[in-house]
C-alpha cells in the first residue's frame, strides 16, 4: 500500500522495502483534503481544522513535491510536467492519509537523517506537529500557538513522532494549492482504502488578484504599474489570472455536476462566506465532515475574526484579521479597469459561484453594496 505508485508517474527516491508499514483503518480515520488556490484564503480555514484537538494537520506538503520534481514553477501548463507532479503528488497524499510520513522524507531537502529534519515547510503552521507527543515545549490545550514560538522552542522535527501523532487521531486534514482540479483527485476519492472529503475552497478571483499584487509584489509588479498609472503595460502576464478562473470553472462545473464518484465526498465553500460568518459556517463543514465543534476551534474563532490592520499587514501569510471586512477589501485596493478586465476574463466563473458585477468605479467603492449573492451550495450527500 504504502508504495502504490499512479499512473502517472514512477516513484521518486523510494523502494518498497524502504521504511514500516502501517495498518490502516477504515473505521477510525477520515480524511480530509482541503483544495484550495494560493490567496484564497486556505490558511483560514485550515486553521479552523488545526485547532480541533483530534485533527492531525499538514500544511501544504505537496511543497515539496513541487520543489524538488518541477523547480520554479506554479501551476504548469506543460502537460508532461503537470502529469509527473500530480502523479506524485497523488501518491504522497494517498500515504499522508495512511500516517506515512516516512514517503514524505524523499522530497525533503536535504533529506532528513535518523527521520530527523528541521526543513519541513511551515511545520509550525499545524499544531499537531508543535504539541505533544512531537514536541514538549506547548500543552495540548493551547489554542494560540505563534507559528515561530514553534520552530524555536520544538527544535528538529521527528518523523518518528509525528507519525504517532498522526496515528492518534481521528481525523487527517491537508491543505494544499497544487492540485488544480477536483477532477485531478478522482483516483484517490475512489480508493477504498481511504476516506477522503474534500471542501473545496474559492474565492472571488478579484479578491485573489488583489491579494496577490500585495503578496507576490515582483512576480505582479506590472499589475501594480497598471494600478498606479491606469496604463496597462503591453508586455503585461495575463496567464495567472486565466490559470485560475480556467482551474475554478472546470473544477467547480466538477463538483457541482455531482458525479456519482464524489456522492458524500464534496462540499463547496466560498471564502467570503466563512469571513462574513466564520462560527455558522465551521459548524456546517464539520456537520458535513462528521465532526463535533471543538471548544478550542471556536475559541479560535473568536480571537482570530476581529483582528487590527496593523497586525494582519505585518503577517502577510497569518490568520488574524477582521474576517468579514477583509473580504471584500479589495475594492479599496484595485482600480476599476482591472476590476472590469477581471470581470471580463473570469465572467463564467464569477456567475457560477454569485459573484455580482460592478459597472461603475463608484459601485466599485461603494462597500455598501454588496457583491456576493446569498447562495447556499448544498454539499452532495
Amino acid at each position: 500500500m504504502n508504495c502504490s505508485v499512479g499512473a502517472d508517474t514512477e516513484p521518486f527516491d523510494r523502494t518498497c522495502d524502504e521504511g514500516p508499514s502501517f495498518p490502516y483503518n477504515a473505521s477510525r480515520k477520515t480524511h480530509i483534503l482541503i483544495l484550495a488556490t494560493t490567496r484564497s484564503g486556505s490558511s483560514f480555514v485550515g486553521q479552523l481544522f488545526n485547532q480541533h484537538s483530534d485533527v492531525f494537520y499538514l500544511f501544504e506538503p505537496l511543497y515539496h513535491v513541487q520543489t524538488t520534481l518541477v523547480p520554479r514553477l506554479s501551476h504548469s501548463r506543460n502537460v508532461a510536467e503537470r502529469r509527473v507532479m500530480l502523479g506524485a503528488s497523488r501518491d504522497l497524499l494517498r500515504s499522508l492519509c495512511d500516517c506515512d510520513l516516512y514517503f514524505l522524507e524523499s522530497y525533503i531537502k536535504p533529506q532528513p537523517v535518523n527521520h530527523t529534519t528541521d526543513k519541513l515547510f511551515r511545520r509550525g503552521a499545524s499544531k499537531a506537529l508543535c504539541s505533544p507527543p512531537v514536541c514538549d515545549a506547548f500543552g495540548p490545550a493551547e489554542v494560540n500557538i505563534e507559528e515561530g514560538d514553534c520552530v524555536k522552542k520544538c527544535a528538529s522535527l521527528n518523523m518518528t513522532l509525528a507519525v504517532d501523532s498522526c496515528r492518534e487521531r481521528r481525523y487527517i486534514a491537508l491543505k494544499t494549492v497544487r492540485v488544480p482540479e477536483i477532477g485531478d483527485l478522482r483516483v484517490l476519492v475512489e480508493d477504498p482504502r481511504l476516506n477522503l472529503k474534500i471542501i473545496q475552497l474559492v474565492r472571488d478571483p478579484r479578491g485573489i488578484l488583489s491579494s496577490r499584487m500585495e503578496t507576490f509584489r515582483d512576480a505582479f509588479r506590472l499589475w501594480r504599474i497598471w494600478r498606479a498609472t491606469g496604463r496597462k503595460p503591453y508586455n503585461l502576464d495575463l496567464s495567472q489570472l486565466k490559470v485560475v478562473c480556467e482551474d475554478f470553472l472546470n473544477s467547480v462545473s466538477t463538483g457541482l455536476s455531482r458525479p456519482h464518484w464524489l456522492k458524500g465526498k464534496y462540499m463547496l465553500v466560498r471564502y467570503e462566506d466563512v469571513a462574513r460568518n466564520p462560527l455558522q459556517k465551521t459548524k456546517d463543514i464539520f456537520e458535513f465532515l462528521g465532526m463535533s465543534l471543538d471548544q478550542n476551534v471556536v475559541k479560535w474563532i473568536k480571537r482570530n475574526t476581529r483582528g487590527s490592520k496593523e497586525l494582519s499587514a505585518k503577517h502577510k501569510y497569518g490568520t488574524v484579521r477582521d474576517s468579514a471586512a477583509n473580504a471584500e477589501s479589495w475594492r479599496l485596493k484595485l482600480s476599476f479597469e482591472i476590476v472590469d478586465y477581471t470581470q471580463n476574463v473570469c465572467q463564467q466563473v464569477l456567475h457560477q459561484l454569485g459573484y455580482k458585477a460592478v459597472n461603475s468605479s463608484e459601485e466599485l467603492k461603494n462597500m455598501s453594496l454588496t457583491l456576493i449573492e446569498d447562495r447556499t451550495f448544498v454539499p452532495f450527500l
